[in-house]
């Protein structure tokens, strides 16, 4: 991946995790910082240590040195760190004349010290150089003048070198000990933080689940206390939920004035056709006018109805339990086709709730239960249940069916396959329309009873 699509990806994660890496990151980053820093302090510590240990055993040196008359050093024990006296211990020293050349302790067997590197301190000179088994000595060394009184003929060069092995081991063990707590204190930095932002984000997730019981129909609005810097989101959410429900009441109001100002004029045409058609020698004209109002009706309660349908769709909240509805659309219904005794069979799933108007639901369920009772010889059954998120609604007759063909022609707004049956062949074309607006799915197919099986499937609420 390229390096804008990590920052790409980096960007799309949640708020969460963009604060947790981030968080993290630095965090890493102070410790590693923080490590470096520790690890050279100490290591500088531990240098300054050994040097002073070294310059110790220098001023012993020193103590114990006095200038024999051949020009060379003469050295009192008692003065003298034991470990010069061991073959390679790890402590070494080594004393130039200008007029000699030199004197070196047993430790250094016979080897010589040649320092590099050297930096001064004072009057001390520090360096480094090779041990005589390969080690990595540090040196200090240091002019002195055993006999001033002689014009600087007893002036020499002491040297003395310790093992870097010791400051080396300590240095590696503190190294060792600063990452694992540092690794543990990052771990422990790292939960701390996701705690953090867990509950600093409590306060959003508690708007998410407000809208949930929103969406679901559980509660009209945000309820609660809100930290300050999310009362004003929660302020907003109820504001646009309260214009929401005042926009689609509006619209309702227009879509009943509109059916009121149309119907009316209409119904007064379909009289005036009905009294012209009484006048002898009328003519067709009074037919015609009832073909066209009847035609002018359908369509008006056919879009009147999608235009409800879709307002209450921007509505949050609406809830509209099942079982209710079938029961008394069933009861109606069964009246209205008593004569021929229709007999209704409905059964629903407990809690089933469509996530939508009732007024809506009622309208669907309504015509494809009156529809079936038109065509059954005498038993409709109606089912709803579950299905997932979804609403699955199933009305079937025991009637004598259509075939495949005539049941997509069925479909189509305002067909009729057979006029003498009462209707005005906009029923199933304003369920589809309305299932549509609700992103549901509805479709004829023939049924077990030998009739017509509709499907229709809805949004339920969880």
């Amino acid at each position: 991946m390229t390096p804008d699509s990590w920052l790409e990806a980096f960007r799309l994660r949640s708020l969460a995790a963009r604060l947790i890496a981030a968080a993290a990151i630095w965090t890493m980053l102070g410790l590693a910082v923080g490590g470096v820093v520790l690890s050279g302090a100490f290591h500088r510590a531990a240098l300054e240590g050994f040097d002073t240990k070294l310059q110790s055993d220098m001023d012993g040196l020193i103590a114990a040195a006095e200038p024999d008359p051949n020009g060379g050093v003469m050295l009192q024990s008692r003065f003298l760190n034991h470990n010069f006296d061991r073959v390679y211990s790890g402590l070494y020293y080594q004393i130039r004349s200008g007029r000699s050349g030199g004197q070196i302790s047993r430790s250094l067997f016979d080897r010589e010290l040649w320092p590099g590197g050297e930096e001064r301190q004072g009057p001390l000179r520090l360096g480094y150089a090779d041990g005589p088994e390969g080690q990595h000595l540090r040196v200090v060394s240091r002019r002195v003048d055993l006999t001033p009184w002689k014009d600087g003929e007893g002036e020499y060069t002491f040297m003395v070198a310790g093992d870097m092995a010791t400051v080396d081991s300590q240095v590696a063990a503190f190294n060792t000990t600063l990452f694992w707590s540092f690794l543990l204190l990052g771990f422990g930095l790292i939960i701390a933080i996701l705690l953090q932002v867990r509950i600093g984000l409590l306060p959003l997730r508690k708007v998410s689940r407000g809208l949930a019981r929103i969406r679901g129909g559980e509660a009209r609005r945000l309820d609660g206390q809100f930290p300050t810097e999310i009362a004003p989101l929660a302020a907003e959410l109820n504001s646009l939920i309260q214009h929401s429900e005042e926009v689609v009441g509006r619209a309702r109001t227009h879509v009943s004035n509109l059916a009121h100002f149309l119907k009316t004029p209409l119904s007064v045409l379909a009289a005036e056709a009905d009294a012209h058609e009484k006048v002898p020698g009328a003519g067709p004209f009074a037919d015609t006018v009832h073909k066209q109002v009847s035609s002018m009706r359908r369509q008006v309660d056919h879009y009147l109805s999608r235009a409800r349908a879709a307002g209450s769709l921007d509505v949050l909240g609406n809830r509209t339990p099942v079982a209710p509805v079938l029961a008394d659309l069933s009861r109606v219904i069964a009246r209205i086709h008593a004569a021929r005794g229709i007999v209704i069979d409905a059964t629903c799933d407990d809690d089933l709730y469509f996530r939508g108007e009732r007024q809506d639901l009622e309208e669907m369920v309504g015509n494809l239960v009156d529809n079936a009772c038109k065509w059954a010889r005498g038993r409709v059954r109606v089912r709803a249940m579950r299905a997932a998120s979804r609403l699955t609604l199933t009305v079937e007759d025991d009637g004598p069916g259509l075939s495949a063909e005539e049941r997509t022609q069925v479909g189509e707004r305002g067909e009729r396959l057979d006029e003498s049956v009462p209707g005005s062949g906009l029923g199933l074309a304003i369920v589809r329309d309305i299932s549509k607006l609700y992103g549901g799915f509805f479709a004829l197919d023939a049924s077990p009873m030998g009739g017509v099986l509709a499907r229709l499937e809805l949004p339920a609420i969880q």
